[in-house]
């Protein structure tokens, strides 16, 4: 798993939503699961305020994160006419973000510090069609400290 800075900006597909929503559940229960091995302990899921949402929130010992995860079904660097999962974090997305996880620490104060991380989670098939995880990039304090 490696860490640096997201990219921005991705163009709109077709896939269909079932597809998506399967493949993007796929993606985040692969993400929290990864955190869950790192010692975090996930606090909510599909946090919703106004029109933003979370994906997860959950914390250890210092630090609360606020997590975007985003999931494809392509392998790292391999051509792709999506793009990078997290070119899909544009600046709409980012602010977005950013409001949904003010909007939680007020009605959740907390001592520790909060961050916010992006996960990229890529998927392949196997020959009977069924979609697996085959790699998983974490993006630790992506947006940078505020």
């Amino acid at each position: 798993m490696s860490e640096s800075a997201p990219e921005s900006k991705q163009g709109s597909g077709n896939t269909s939503r079932p597809v998506r929503q399967r493949n993007g559940r796929m993606g985040e229960d692969a993400a929290v699961a990864l955190y869950e091995s790192r010692g975090y302990t996930v606090l909510a899921r599909n946090v919703r305020e106004a029109h933003n949402e979370i994906d997860f929130v959950a914390e250890d010992d210092t630090s609360l994160v606020f997590v975007e995860v985003k999931t494809r079904t392509a392998r790292p660097g391999a051509p792709s006419r999506y793009g990078r999962p997290a070119r899909a974090v544009d600046s709409g997305k980012r602010q977005r973000t950013v409001l949904a996880a003010e909007a939680y620490l007020r009605e959740h104060p907390t001592g520790k510090q909060p961050r916010i991380d992006v996960v990229e989670v890529y998927l392949s098939h196997t020959a009977d069609g069924e979609a697996q995880v085959t790699d998983i990039i974490t993006f630790r304090n992506a947006f940078g400290a505020r």
